[in-house]
């Protein structure tokens, strides 16, 4: 399906003023857009609509792979840059805890390992959860943090999965809830502080902050780190050691120009300004373009059934600058 939609969109040339309201008309249906019948809003959308055409097509000239990135139209391909960023990604808060110095690699210096798995992902282990939705709540990084404190306890334990809460990070934490937060103080914080982490059953989400109702008799798991926000650019075979060896990793990122991706490798147009978390679960040195998989928060519907794919080697997107691992303090017996 990803495919076809690419194709389609390979189609799209200079086209017509007529041409382009018809695929709009389509947009509209398919994405279930509430602007119909608002000639103001219509007429607006459409000129955003159409420069994401023009955008998709300067994306796609670069692809020189056919396992490259490719590019078309999304929900979010009505949004503007600044609502996409507004409304999608908020503001991530930056405070780096440990720096580490290098020498950039570039992916054709990429030298890959091969005392660990050519190939693997924690999902393959059944130690990640499923694709979740943050819709307009910019709490991706309570996102990125529950769901890895997910596969360290699945991992530990050898156990089902368990969802543990995002409503409680975004509540109780000294974040700004919905508006964003900072993955290195909420790690720290649940560090020194011995916060448990709750479970979605007994601390369930409700997409927009509320009071702390954190409860110490019930169950939830504590967490440590010895990795927190390390900054490993030049160093990317660390990071793939630390997923292969211990668990999924934390990472920020700057997914401004995800706005359109539909699948495949991203290698170019991704810059280093971090406005987002993820986790990453897993890794591919097999083929020519070695990549990250990147467990995204933006639904089922996005990417590659969730996911993101991002070239190793170079930092794209930023996404060696702050990488973060968690282990678990004590896990309950409820847990075991």
């Amino acid at each position: 399906m990803l495919f076809l939609r690419f194709f389609l969109n390979l189609l799209i040339v200079k086209q017509s003023t007529d041409l382009i309201q018809f695929q709009f008309e389509q947009f509209i249906d398919q994405f279930e857009k509430p602007y119909k019948n608002d000639p103001n809003e219509y007429i607006r959308r459409i000129k955003i609509f159409e420069k994401s055409l023009k955008k998709i097509r300067f994306l796609n000239q670069f692809r020189a792979h056919e396992n490259s990135a490719y590019y078309g139209l999304t929900k979010y391909s009505d949004l503007s840059p600044h609502e996409f960023k507004q409304t999608v990604l908020k503001n991530h808060g930056s405070k780096l805890i440990k720096k580490k110095k290098s020498r950039r690699n570039t992916i054709e210096s990429f030298v890959i390992p091969y005392d660990i798995p050519q190939r693997f992902d924690w999902r393959d282990q059944n130690a990640v959860s499923s694709i979740r939705d943050q819709g307009e709540c910019g709490a991706c990084w309570a996102y990125s943090i529950a769901t890895t404190v997910e596969s360290m306890v699945a991992i530990k334990t050898n156990r089902t999965l368990c969802e543990f809460s995002t409503q409680q990070l975004v509540d109780c934490s000294t974040n700004r809830g919905c508006d964003g937060g900072d993955i290195c103080s909420t790690i720290e914080w649940m560090s020194k502080m011995n916060v448990s982490l709750e479970t979605i059953k007994d601390y369930p989400s409700e997409s927009i902050a509320g009071d702390c109702r954190s409860d110490s008799r019930r169950n939830g798991v504590q967490i440590r780190t010895d990795h927190l926000c390390e900054n490993l650019v030049g160093n990317e075979l660390q990071v793939i050691r630390m997923i292969a060896n211990h668990g999924p990793v934390i990472a920020t990122v700057d997914a401004s120009t995800w706005q359109n991706y539909l699948g495949g490798i991203i290698q170019y147009h991704c810059f280093n300004n971090r406005n987002h978390a993820v986790q990453i679960t897993g890794y591919d040195l097999t083929g020519d373009i070695p990549y990250y998989r990147v467990r995204n928060t933006w639904n089922l519907d996005f990417g590659v059934n969730g996911y993101v794919h991002i070239a190793i080697g170079d930092n794209l997107c930023g996404i060696a600058e702050e990488i973060s691992s968690l282990d678990l303090v004590d896990i309950p017996k409820s847990f075991l």
